[in-house]
Order: structure tokens, then C-alpha cells, then sequence
């Protein structure tokens, strides 16, 4: 098997262990935001985008990005793959228009939406429930 082979298989490897629900993410969220009393559905399957958490009745829909798949990194030039680039870079750039289609989608609709960066729930999760909480608020006092 030649060295490229390999790389492929240990790429291959690596991304089919990358998870698209139940992140370590979205747990921690969850978690905190359960903690605090809030109740909310997950992986909302009938709402547009399938938000990773949501409150139907406020309609505020949250989405947990990684920096890589939802092009954080691409779009700062942080991180561009460096091999395979002509698969890569066309699909995390249809990733982001796929992310603000359903921002735009759902906002129509009504709903807040709000997107956090895995580093944000990780390193600022304080920052992330107070962005919640502000929402849950907002619709409060709208409705």
C-alpha cells in the first residue's frame, strides 16, 4: 500500500468517527442549560436545519459549529486543507451557505437563531447560557 493509500485510510478513518449529533458540545450546553432549569428539544428533526437545541414555543433554534466543518477556519485562512483541497474547500464553502440559508429560512419564520463556535461552549460557556438566557427574554416579551 503506498503512502498516499494510507493517509487515505487514516483520514478516512478519523472522519468517519466525527459525530453530527450527541457532540461533546452539544452535550456540555445541554447540560448547563438543564442545570439551570431550562427544558428544551434536541436535534429538532421538524424544524428547518435540524437545530441541535431548540425552544419550540420561543422558537429560538441553536446551532453547535465546529471551526473546521462550518468554516471558521476557511474563512480566517487559520486552516485550509492541505491535501485533496478540490473536495474540501468546495464542501465546508457550501457548509457556511448552507448555515446562513438556514438562518435566513428560519428568521422569516420568526425564530432566533443562534450559532456558537466549539471553542466558545468550550472555553466560554458562561458567555454562550448568558446569550440564551437573553433570547428566552426577548421572545418572552415579544410574545
Amino acid at each position: 500500500m503506498s503512502k498516499k493509500q494510507k493517509q487515505h485510510m487514516t483520514r478516512s478513518e478519523n472522519m468517519s468517527r466525527i459525530r453530527s449529533i450527541e457532540t461533546s458540545i452539544e452535550i456540555k450546553l445541554r447540560k448547563a442549560l438543564w442545570e439551570r432549569g431550562y427544558r428544551y428539544r434536541k436535534n429538532c428533526k421538524g424544524i428547518f436545519g435540524k437545530p441541535d437545541i431548540c425552544f419550540l414555543g420561543k422558537k429560538i433554534a441553536i446551532f453547535c459549529d465546529s471551526e473546521f466543518w462550518h468554516g471558521k477556519y476557511l474563512l480566517e485562512s487559520k486552516y485550509i486543507p492541505k491535501t485533496n483541497q478540490e473536495y474540501w474547500i468546495p464542501k465546508i464553502e457550501r457548509n457556511i451557505e448552507r448555515d446562513k440559508e438556514v438562518a435566513v429560512a428560519l428568521e422569516k419564520e420568526g425564530w432566533i437563531v443562534l450559532r456558537f463556535w466549539q471553542k466558545e461552549i468550550e472555553k466560554d460557556l458562561e458567555n454562550c447560557l448568558l446569550r440564551i438566557e437573553d433570547a428566552l427574554k426577548l421572545q418572552k416579551t415579544t410574545k
